[in-house]
């Protein structure tokens, strides 16, 4: 069997890709630069330079390939949702070209959606394209990522978490390992097929102001939530220069979660993941602050 990983130095990438390695996988990982893999896996993978927005690439890295894990990849193009469109076409190209049957998608809580979510309406266009194509796929629908905390860390060392988010709104947040482990599960078992949607939720779900208090415990500090209004985040996104269609997606993607958003998939069984971010927030966010 050929597995191929995208963004394998991502947030769940480099733990999809260790968790193949050790399943005695020698995986063929596609990225940008393959000069930023750490050197202790260079001789365990087979890497191919690929930009995931040109089809010609990507149809030519995944040639003999038999399942796929495929994250769009971050773009500086002006338009999200054009670079959304642009992967998806590589994807979608790729699959056909070299009779892929298994594809493990990353996606986000949202996506059911389709539309009025902003970002995340960038990853309903993939699901949909690989719905279309008839394989064997999972979306992986994903909770609020633990690392996204770091976006934060100047404000958190100043004792604030700042968000356009209701403070008080639970929502499943859910460690980057985590997911990796269940995106591992699925490209390495040949025991599932068709359709199908995996919520990842982590252990818990919590709100803003929880994980604020949660944050100042452990890093033993006052740790308060600073709420802002969606102008506020407008004003600030065109001040580092973000396009009016950058700045939209990200505006849109925090109010769609966060005015009447009900998940199509509930928290259950095999949507709950163990880590939790008391940990997480100790082992890693800790170690960053006092870095």
């Amino acid at each position: 069997m050929t597995v191929a990983i995208t963004t394998p130095t991502g947030n769940v990438g480099r733990h999809v890709l260790r968790l193949a390695v050790q399943a005695g996988i020698r995986p063929r990982v596609l990225l940008r630069h393959p000069s930023a893999l750490p050197s202790e896996v260079r001789d365990r993978v087979d890497a191919v330079r690929v930009d995931q927005l040109d089809v010609d690439s990507v149809v030519a890295a995944t040639t003999g390939v038999d399942a796929l894990y495929w994250v769009d990849p971050p773009t500086s193009v002006p338009d999200p949702l054009d670079g959304y469109r642009k992967a998806t076409e590589s994807l979608a190209a790729a699959v056909r070209a070299n009779g892929i049957r298994r594809v493990v998608f990353q996606s986000s809580q949202g996506a059911e959606c389709r539309q009025g979510m902003g970002d995340i309406d960038g990853l309903a266009v993939t699901e949909t394209a690989l719905d279309e194509l008839g394989i064997d796929v999972v979306h992986l629908r994903c909770g609020y990522f633990f690392t996204n905390l770091l976006f934060d860390l100047d404000s958190i060392l100043e004792g604030t978490i700042t968000t356009a988010m209701d403070p008080d709104r639970k929502l499943p947040w859910v460690a980057p390992e985590d997911i990796a482990a269940v995106a591992a599960a699925r490209l390495l078992s040949s025991d599932w097929h068709g359709r199908h949607v995996q919520a990842v939720h982590g252990p818990e779900d919590l709100s803003f102001r929880e994980v604020a208090a949660l944050v100042g415990e452990v890093l033993d500090r006052s740790v308060t939530i600073r709420q802002v209004s969606d102008d506020d985040v407008r004003e600030e996104l065109a001040g580092f220069g973000m396009s009016p269609e950058q700045i939209v997606s990200i505006v849109d993607m925090t109010a769609g979660i966060r005015d009447g958003f009900v998940p199509e998939n509930p928290r259950d069984f095999t949507t709950t993941t163990p880590t939790a971010l008391a940990g997480w927030v100790r082992t890693r966010l800790k170690a960053v602050c006092e870095a």
